[in-house]
């Protein structure tokens, strides 16, 4: 048994597993994501997993996305074996009696990529037996199509990248990229010169068969020094192919043949960037901790500079007015701009405009119910169940639902589940469009979001930051805030290509309801409010209007920025402000001084209590004199008595560690929906009793396994969405909401 495990420890694979988890845990970091991301332990709330478990390549899961991912998996660990040849080869000089050196340590490397395209399967099998509900055939040919790629792409490295033979990118690439050159501009470091030979005394040779590496000569240091200079240059081609292969994906990716499944670009992102950390490992040898510092304090005076900003614009606004006519976003002339008497009349001109929907919602001398639809957020799950909810109430009320309604507000995929029914009600109305309840506007707004999201992030946001578009009058720079607008609108067939002043002369008649989509302004917390009509009234609390310092909690972004063409701005880019989650989308700058910044809408209220109470208050008068009473129709994509999972925090030292830095961003939206638990309670006093609240809730079937937060669905999630409107609860409050409405 000795024997048996010393020859196994003396063993080359083990040697270098070893080797890699001794002396180069960087270079395991992107292992370490990939195993983490596709067992849902990385990046969960964006649905990273998805990206790899259901890649998407033209709309579906298909043999083709699963050979694309393949190719751009093979890409990834033939970097990660290049990258370590050239750092480890010093380390094995036997390997230097080898013809074809290279070849052969990759066999004797493939401890880490093969346990990974083992578990891969294992978990992606798993992940579409039961979450796609995919047949046993469909999986094997899926499968099939994944090591295909895998295979071609593999072939085609040995025979092309690695072959002894010269070629023409090796004599072009012979001078830029030879070690010398760089290393006469590194002072020497007797660091950089160890003696840490492999203790390795077997290897997998090229025909699979185990042999000893005392039985081999050593290479001579000049011998040693050709081929890594050789290798090295193949690094560097291998780098610059995956670069340009990412740039050109990003330039064309409009046309969706080139908008590889996004887990392929972001193994294709990988392969990069370990180019680039291998690059100062090998350079830098004991310089690379100052190297790094360097590099990022480049990065952060080249941000400073505004070489480049990480943020993202709104598209249809311009931007390109003079600094002067930029509006100044400071108190003082948010207290000059947002008076008592523009909140009297735009208060006045919405009274007027419910005027019109009386007229039209009346067919005899009884006065109507008036609707508020108030949404939470939650990517596309609430996007999925919102737009559900009111297709059904409104299908089983016979349009009642839908004419009744004058207000629409909320946050996130709410808002974008709520506004795509809007507007399919609005064509259907023009004549655009025969049935308002076809079961393929429910598929619609079930489409995944985030695969376009993220292969802009890999191809766009990082590699190519410089790519332009015109759209309605303006140049634009691209990012994955246009991708995820760009795929909205197609998913939606066109019908949410439209910009805010579009709906406005609609929303004015009462033809259709008035949508408010909210943003959060991180710079201090307000409430940016987009609209196609004033919402001055909305401003600020009434209390305040006579006061000398009225607290202006809130932003009418059309009045706000009327030099800006603010209603030109295109309804997906407010949905977009209104859905910025953290990180899966960028934060959107505005053209004021300074620039307002815009996130979430939930990151200040994810069920949209507070500017539908408002608005109920403030037209509290005219709803008493003219309806029977208002309904506020509250549709969650949680339950309100179970907002979070309960955790005991006493279970481990970790999380007793991590709760108090975690508390807010893990418990916010529970935080919110207990908060906003005393609106329901005081809102129908100032309506003089005349207010019903009713509320609908996604109830999942198993409750330990809702659908998740972000914007991908599977099928699985989506049934389980669309027969929660099944539930006995929210039966209870549909039938109530029935009786109201007739």
């Amino acid at each position: 048994m000795r024997r048996i495990l010393s020859g196994l420890y003396y063993f080359l694979p083990v040697q270098l597993l070893l080797l890699h988890f001794r002396k180069y845990q960087l270079l395991l970091i992107f292992w370490l994501i990939l195993f983490l991301t596709i067992t849902g332990n990385f990046a969960s709330h964006f649905g990273a997993s998805s990206l790899f478990l259901a890649p998407e390549y033209l709309g579906s899961i298909s043999f083709l996305s699963m050979m694309l991912l393949g190719g751009a998996m093979c890409v990834f660990i033939m970097m990660w074996h290049i990258t370590t040849f050239i750092v480890h080869s010093k380390r094995m000089p036997h390997m230097g009696a080898i013809r074809h050196a290279f070849v052969i340590y990759c066999f004797n490397n493939g401890v880490i990529p093969i346990a990974f395209l083992c578990f891969y399967s294992v978990v992606t099998i798993r992940s579409q037996w039961m979450d796609e509900n995919a047949p046993i055939s469909k999986i094997i040919l899926l499968q099939l199509g994944f090591y295909l790629g895998l295979a071609l792409v593999a072939l085609v490295s040995f025979m092309y990248f690695f072959r002894v033979s010269r070629d023409f990118f090796k004599t072009l690439l012979t001078t830029i990229t030879n070690p010398s050159r760089i290393r006469g501009i590194i002072p020497y470091d007797s660091l950089d010169y160890e003696l840490d030979i492999l203790p390795a005394r077997t290897f997998i040779t090229g025909q699979l068969k185990v042999e000893k590496s005392e039985d081999l000569e050593a290479y001579h240091p000049r011998i040693m020094k050709t081929v890594l200079r050789r290798h090295h240059r193949n690094v560097i081609f291998a780098t610059i192919i995956a670069y340009v292969m990412l740039l050109l994906l990003g330039i064309f990716m409009d046309r969706p043949f080139m908008r590889v499944p996004a887990g392929a670009g972001f193994l294709l992102l990988f392969s990069i960037i370990m180019g680039v950390v291998g690059a100062f490992k090998y350079f830098l040898k004991s310089w690379e901790a100052i190297g790094w510092i360097i590099f990022i304090v480049l990065l952060s005076l080249m941000v400073k500079i505004r070489m480049f900003d990480l943020r993202s614009i709104a598209y249809g606004l311009n931007y390109h007015t003079a600094t002067e006519q930029q509006p100044i976003y400071d108190y003082e002339h948010l207290r000059s701009f947002f008076t008592k008497k523009r909140y009297d009349d735009d208060k006045k001109t919405e009274e007027g405009r419910l005027d019109k929907w009386r007229a039209k919602a009346t067919t005899d001398t009884s006065k109507p119910p008036l609707v508020i639809v108030s949404v939470s957020g939650g990517g596309t799950r609430s996007a999925y169940w919102t737009f559900r909810t009111l297709q059904y109430i409104d299908s089983v009320t016979h349009g009642r639902l839908f004419r009744s309604t004058v207000l629409i507000t909320g946050a996130s995929g709410g808002m974008i589940g709520a506004t795509y029914w809007r507007s399919i009600h609005d064509a259907s109305q023009q004549g655009l469009l025969k049935d308002p309840y076809s079961r393929r506007y429910q598929e619609n707004v079930g489409k995944d979001l985030l695969n376009p999201i993220i292969f802009s992030f890999a191809s766009v946001d990082l590699i190519s930051p410089f790519n332009r578009v015109n759209i309605a009058g303006y140049s634009y720079t691209r990012d994955r805030g246009y991708a995820m607008e760009q795929e909205l609108i197609r998913n939606t067939r066109g019908l949410l290509d439209k910009n805010l002043g579009y709906f406005a002369p609609r929303e004015a008649s009462g033809a259709i309801p008035l949508l408010v989509i909210n943003g959060t302004v991180v710079n201090d917390g307000r409430r940016i409010m987009m609209s196609g009509l004033p919402l001055g009234y909305l401003t600020q609390p009434e209390y305040s209007l006579n006061s000398p310092c009225p607290p202006i909690d809130a932003i009418d972004f059309g009045a706000f920025f009327p030099r800006q063409d603010a209603y030109n701005l295109r309804i997906t880019s407010a949905l977009r402000m209104n859905a910025t989650f953290p990180y899966v989308l960028p934060v959107v700058k505005l053209p004021s001084r300074p620039n307002m910044n815009i996130m979430d809408a939930g990151l200040r209220d994810n069920f949209g209590a507070e500017v539908g109470t408002r608005y109920l208050y403030v037209l509290r008068h005219w709803i008493e004199e003219n309806t029977s009473g208002a309904i506020y129709l509250d549709i969650r994509d949680t339950r309100e008595n179970e907002v979070t999972q309960m955790v005991d925090q006493s279970s481990s030292l970790g999380k007793m560690m991590a709760d108090p830095a975690f508390v807010i961003q893990n418990k916010w939206e529970a935080f919110q929906s207990y908060g906003q638990g005393m609106f329901k309670d005081i809102a129908p006093y100032f309506l003089g009793g005349k207010m019903r609240i009713v509320t609908l809730q996604y109830v999942p079937k198993k409750a330990n396994k809702i659908a998740a937060l972000n914007f991908h669905l599977t099928k699985e999630e989506k049934e389980d969405i669309y027969q929660s409107i099944y539930d006995k609860g929210n039966n209870a409050a549909i039938d109530t909401l029935v009786q109201l409405l007739r």
